[in-house]
């Protein structure tokens, strides 16, 4: 088994919300600097800006995972990760069809701009990409299994945008395996709540909109190999 640090739930500036010094290549190489060995790119319903960062990551020798968060219609926050790209574009796709066509105001929101390999801006994304999804968080494990990843509930101790926040509880019939927690020194408080979670691998990430908040390498990952698909299913079964 290899041990490999993480940061699993970063925003490039294609998130609105995400500092425009966020690009792919400025993410990964920030994640160098600070040691890590296995990172994410979740920008808010979209994976237009993972090609860039798949290849800013085989540049610099990282380890790296095409990924979104995806806003589901009950405005829950939901970490979708593939270990393909073309599976990642493909979920693209199919969430930017069921988002509310809001159009993005700039000065409102922010920018939401689409890098290329070379790190230079190529496109806009025209609809805003925080809005929510018609999907509901009882469709997304079908779903995110159908492209081949995996769904991981996002910052759950969260007091907005989290499955707890904004549901209340854990559905009984949810079938995730791996959630994530922003404040580790409180998952006990919320597993004894939510027994759910006593079956789940617990992680914790970022949720990085400015280069400086990524992490060091303090969360680890036992997988079998550094292949996107061992990665993966480590994430995706019960320590």
């Amino acid at each position: 088994m290899i041990t490999l640090s993480y940061d699993l739930h970063i925003h490039s500036c294609l998130s609105p919300c995400g500092n425009d010094d966020m690009t792919p290549a400025n993410i990964v190489g920030m994640a160098v600097v600070n040691g890590l060995d296995l990172i994410a790119l979740t920008d808010h319903n979209s994976c237009k800006n993972c090609p860039a960062f798949l290849a800013a990551a085989r540049e610099y020798g990282i380890c790296a995972l095409p990924g979104m968060e995806l806003t589901t219609a009950e405005e829950v926050h939901v970490l979708c990760l593939f270990s393909d790209l073309k599976d990642a574009l493909a979920w693209d796709e199919y969430v930017y069809a069921h988002l509310i066509p809001v159009k993005n105001n700039v000065e409102i929101f922010g920018k939401q701009q689409i890098y290329n390999e070379n790190d230079e801006i190529c496109g806009t994304i025209p609809n805003l990409l925080i809005n929510a999804a018609d999907i509901g968080f009882d469709q997304v494990y079908e779903l995110v299994t159908s492209f081949h990843g995996i769904m991981i509930p996002a910052h759950l101790d969260k007091t907005s945008t989290s499955l707890l926040s904004n549901l209340g509880f854990i559905p009984p019939d949810s079938r995730f395996t791996c959630a994530e927690i922003q404040d580790m020194t409180r998952f006990h408080e919320i597993k004894k709540s939510n027994p759910y979670l006593e079956k789940c691998r617990i992680i914790c990430d970022s949720d990085a909109h400015y280069l400086e908040h990524i992490h060091l390498p303090q969360y680890t990952i036992s997988v079998k190999s550094k292949d996107p698909k061992d990665i993966l299913s480590a994430l995706n079964t019960q320590p």
